[in-house]
Order: C-alpha cells, then sequence, then structure tokens
C-alpha cells in the first residue's frame, strides 16, 4: 500500500539516515514530503518548511530531529493527524511519545530503513 509519508529532518546530505530514508521510501513506491525549513528543495523534490505547508492526510511521520526539537513540533505533529509517527534511533522520548499516543496516533520507536528493508512498514490495523 502507497502511503503519504513525511521525513521530518530532510536532508540534502546523503550520508545522513533522513536522505538515505527517503530515498528507501521512493523505492518502495511511497509518496515521501520532505520537511525541514532551511531547504527550498532537496534531489528536485519540493522540501516543505513545516508539517502546516503539506496539505493533504499524512500516513506516516518518520522523524529524523533530535528531541529537544520534536518537544517545540508535537503541536504542529498533532495538529496534521498521521495515522503513526516513527521514532527512527535517536530520536525517541517517551514523554512525546505518550502525548501522542493520547491524540490516537501510533507511535514507533523503529528505524524506517529496517521496517523497509524488512517488509515490516506497512501500517497494521
Amino acid at each position: 500500500m502507497t502511503e503519504t509519508v513525511a521525513v521530518l529532518g530532510a536532508t540534502d546530505n546523503p550520508n545522513r539516515f533522513a536522505y538515505r530514508a527517503m530515498l528507501a521510501l521512493t523505492e518502495h513506491g511511497h509518496k515521501v514530503l520532505p520537511i525541514n525549513p532551511f531547504h527550498d528543495e532537496i534531489d528536485g523534490t519540493r522540501c516543505y518548511q513545516d508539517l502546516a505547508a503539506c496539505a493533504g492526510e499524512l500516513d506516516t511521520i518518520t522523524v529524523y530531529v533530535r528531541p529537544s526539537i520534536l518537544r517545540g513540533l508535537v503541536k504542529d505533529i498533532v495538529a496534521a493527524q498521521p495515522r503513526r509517527v516513527i521514532l527512527n534511533p535517536g530520536t525517541e522520548d517517551p514523554d512525546i511519545a505518550s502525548q501522542l499516543q493520547r491524540t490516537g496516533i501510533r507511535v514507533q520507536n523503529a528505524c524506517t530503513l529496517v521496517l523497509l528493508s524488512s517488509n515490516q512498514y506497512a501500517i497494521s490495523n
């Protein structure tokens, strides 16, 4: 199933996991929406300044920003109403996860790249 996935903390640096995740998500047929206030585009794909700029329904937000930044984005994530948020290694925060879960958002502490490569990425109902 194709998803619309926001990559929070997207980058044009090919050595970063966020960049690799964008490529892997695209290769798996997902629509990728890079989110980074410091880029207008990444590899020819429009980059959104924030989650509010993403019009339409988000299935998943995969997070690549440290918890100290993520804390300031919780309201934006809740407003975007994704079905799921993936907290990749280094982004996990139990308090943030609890806040999101209380609003009905599914939270996974997992690596997007591993989920994709092991065929475990799909959102289960």
